[in-house]
């Protein structure tokens, strides 16, 4: 091979070896140029991506900013506090209500039971005829603080005397006292027979055809009574003289029932706007017999419906009226009992037919257990728990006051009777007594 040729592919390889050099160097250049074109770039971008940032910071500043200057131009408003729950005044009920649970609950047994007696001064005090009330008196309702005592004509000297008697056995007293008479009007009229004033018999005042004058004769006794220191009256008489011969003959309104309880009802209300307590007497009803239960057993042949539609329609009236309390009689009542046991001594009589059919919610006190429908077939303490066990409230004049009084005792002690019986009767008792000291 000869030099030209050998000089010229020398020079070829040469232009080949600047031509890839050239290319490696345009590569090198592309990449660098590329790379740096992206670099300025992500620079830019980022620039102008903190840009816009502080921009948006700005601006959220600037809310805020607003925002809390709007804030600060509202007046500020307290929140609203939650009222304050009310809770009601109790009322007069409620309030009397509480005080006799809390006076029944501060009470011994034995007081509660001798708190169910209404005796004469003469079954605690021992003496012949009580016609003052000293140290014996107040000694003796120490020792025998009862429900209650009534007094006889035999009791009255004059108007200063029974004042001054009633008004220091009062004031002896454990607890408040019934002080109880017999004042019907007429023939039964323990004052007036003495010191006055006398009032016409319920016959007479019948007679005048104007109930108004029942009224009267109750203002006019409960005015003398409650002067005198009396507050329970046992009247008005609710029997109908409904049998020839009746035992009630002008004791009674008369023997028709719509005509006899407009005058009950307004004796009732006469007696109580005095504040003396009026008793209906002698539930269901004695004037359909000839018979008396002081002299012994008595029995009335009266039908259910007879004693419903008549005698218990008198009754009746009277509750509707608010009469303080009934006394039930030793009468029995087969038609209704169905039984010949004295009325007092009857569940059926005195608890479902008085307290629950007829709805009467006040005391229900015996008549007097002394009389010899009782005392000749009972002894005094079995008559007694007989009776509280039927529903009475009140036991009126044991035969003997001490053997009566320690039979109920005992029995409660045993558990014959049960002691909230007992303070059922006591709540009764005590809303009629206490009235008004709870205001």
């Amino acid at each position: 091979m000869d030099t030209r040729e050998q000089q010229a592919r020398r020079e070829a390889r040469k232009k080949r070896r600047r031509r890839s050099q050239i290319m490696v160097y345009a590569v090198f250049l592309i990449l660098i140029l590329a790379l740096g074109t992206g670099l300025g770039f992500g620079v830019f971008a980022l620039m102008e991506s903190r840009k816009a940032a502080d921009e948006k910071g700005q601006n959220n500043q600037e809310l805020i900013e607003e925002m809390l200057a709007t804030e600060e131009s509202i007046p500020s408003v307290e929140p609203t506090p939650e009222p304050t729950p009310q809770i009601p005044e109790p009322t007069a009920e409620e309030r009397l209500e509480a005080y006799v649970e809390e006076q029944i609950a501060m009470m011994p047994l034995e007081d509660k039971v001798a708190g169910l007696f209404i005796v004469t001064p003469e079954a605690i005090t021992g003496v012949g005829t009580c016609i003052q009330a000293g140290d014996g008196t107040r000694q003796a309702l120490e020792e025998n603080p009862v429900g209650g005592l009534v007094y006889f004509s035999k009791n009255i000297q004059s108007e200063e005397q029974l004042r001054e008697m009633l008004g220091n056995t009062a004031g002896y007293a454990k607890y408040p006292l019934f002080i109880a008479v017999d004042e019907e009007g007429g023939s039964v009229a323990r004052i007036g027979s003495s010191i006055g004033p006398q009032v016409d018999s319920a016959e007479a005042i019948a007679a005048t055809g104007n109930p108004d004058n029942a009224y009267q004769a109750g203002v006019t006794i409960g005015a003398a009574l409650a002067g005198l220191g009396f507050n329970v009256d046992f009247a008005p008489v609710a029997d109908l003289a409904n049998a020839e011969g009746s035992v009630m003959q002008g004791r009674s309104y008369g023997a028709d029932a719509s005509s006899a309880s407009g005058y009950v009802t307004s004796m009732v209300r006469g007696l109580q706007e005095q504040n003396v307590s009026a008793c209906l007497k002698h539930f269901p009803g004695i004037g359909s017999t000839t018979q008396d239960t002081h002299d012994g057993r008595v029995s009335s042949d009266r039908t259910e419906a007879q004693f419903w539609a008549e005698e218990l329609a008198v009754f009746q009236a009277g509750i509707n009226e608010g009469a303080d309390m009934v006394m039930v009689s030793h009468m029995a009542a087969p038609a209704l009992t169905g039984s010949d046991e004295p009325g007092i001594f009857s569940s059926v009589l005195v608890t479902n037919i008085l307290r629950e059919q007829m709805g009467f919610d006040g005391v229900i006190i015996t008549d007097a257990m002394n009389m010899l429908a009782i005392s000749e077939y009972y002894g005094a303490d079995e008559a007694a728990i007989m009776a509280v066990l039927a529903g009475c409230d009140m036991l009126l004049m044991p035969e003997d006051y001490e053997k009566a009084y320690t039979g109920v005792l005992e029995a409660v002690q045993n558990g014959n009777i049960d002691e909230e019986r007992v303070n059922d009767s006591l709540r009764r008792i005590y809303r009629i007594k206490y009235a008004g000291m709870a205001e």
